[in-house]
């Protein structure tokens, strides 16, 4: 069977120029019922590997039989992606307000608890999601239409979010600046770190910090709590929001993407979203740490660095991860000098350039893993 797909374009800035910049949207819809699924790539205007996992999954979704319909947007951030210095992508942050492109999504923990004790407990829980979704889009429409205005980053998300609200699983491709692929998963979904094939997990509480994952899934999750412990009512959304980064920045691997389809599909496939699919998630080692485990290697100098310690790569305690060139230096025994590992951990990230400064994020690291 082929499944038919609808696009259309989506305003979502305007240039100094006054000319619309716009995204394609693409709709795939079933004719059985099912979830809605919304997936979106490059917030990040140099993280681009999501719009070839896209590709992939267009065309291998046309030939699949969908439950409810899925939502893709890819090169969601056009303005990002244009921003250049040189041969650098430099799209990461709003150059005008210098807002992280990725931090001005929508959430109202106060809002979300006054709508919780309008739940009554006998309102099903259809109707529960129904109401919450048609609050949470007025919620959005009334902070676009603010009279004062808001900053080109924060337009750009809320538009996006708007497109994502009606979702029943919301997936936010990304890369990191050098990276192995990693995910992030709200603690209450860690059943799922198990439907991707992606090697490396990150638990995330429930808190909000501006992430297109977070405003998905923070509203459902406290309202959920407060139904929960005010109702004494057991009540479950089955709504799931990811960031998935799936390898390093600037870069696009049309092998890859296919793969990170197959991971995606298998997560559909298990959630309801396609029929009669035989996709399953691969037998492989899942490793996970808690939000507060992964931490981050800021340096106290500045020097070239050679990165020895590769992302993916379990190090021991005082095994190196870096060599550093001081130049002030080169003629005495402190030209060069080894980073070594403050404990047992595995690299996930680190900085892209040679070049570091004091005060850099130099790696990104899982520290007190476990298997999953």
């Amino acid at each position: 069977m082929t499944t038919q797909v609808v696009k259309k374009h989506m305003v979502v800035a305007q240039n100094a120029s006054g000319r619309n910049m716009n995204v394609p949207i693409y709709r795939m819809k079933g004719s059985r019922p099912g979830p809605t699924v919304y997936i979106q790539s490059s917030i990040h205007g140099a993280e681009v590997q999501g719009n070839v996992v896209i590709y992939h999954l267009i065309q291998r979704l046309k030939h699949m039989d969908i439950c409810g319909e899925i939502i893709l947007v890819p090169n969601c951030n056009p303005i990002g992606t244009n921003i250049k210095a040189g041969e650098y992508t430099l799209g990461r942050f709003d150059p005008v307000n210098g807002t992280n492109w990725n931090r001005g999504y929508f959430f109202d923990k106060n809002a979300v608890e006054d709508f919780a004790k309008t739940v009554t407990p006998e309102e099903s829980v259809t109707g529960i999601k129904q109401r919450f979704r048609a609050h949470l889009s007025s919620s959005i429409d009334k902070k676009l239409a603010e009279p004062w205005g808001l900053g080109l980053a924060q337009q750009l998300n809320l538009k996006l979010q708007q497109l994502a609200v009606n979702a029943d699983y919301v997936l936010d491709l990304h890369n990191g600046p050098v990276s192995t692929r990693h995910i992030y998963i709200p603690e209450y979904a860690k059943n799922s770190a198990s439907l991707f094939n992606i090697p490396h997990c990150i638990f995330i509480p429930n808190v909000f910090a501006g992430a297109l994952d977070e405003a998905t899934f923070c509203p459902w999750w406290t309202l959920q709590d407060h139904i929960n412990s005010n109702l004494s009512r057991e009540v479950c959304f089955d709504v799931e929001a990811f960031t998935l980064e799936m390898g390093s920045q600037e870069v696009i691997d049309f092998k890859e993407g296919d793969i990170d389809a197959t991971s995606i599909l298998s997560y559909l496939n298990a959630k309801g979203a396609l029929h009669h699919c035989d996709i399953q998630p691969k037998d492989m080692q899942r490793l996970a740490v808690y939000l507060k485990d992964y931490k981050t290697l800021f340096t106290n100098w500045g020097g070239m660095v050679e990165y020895l310690a590769k992302p993916g790569q379990r190090i021991n305690r005082g095994e190196p991860l870096a060599q550093i060139l001081n130049i002030d230096d080169l003629d005495t025994d402190f030209g060069s000098r080894t980073l070594e590992a403050p404990c047992d951990l595995i690299p996930i990230l680190h900085f892209p350039s040679a070049s570091v400064l004091s005060g850099t994020q130099l790696y990104k690291v899982f520290t007190n893993y476990f298997d999953i």
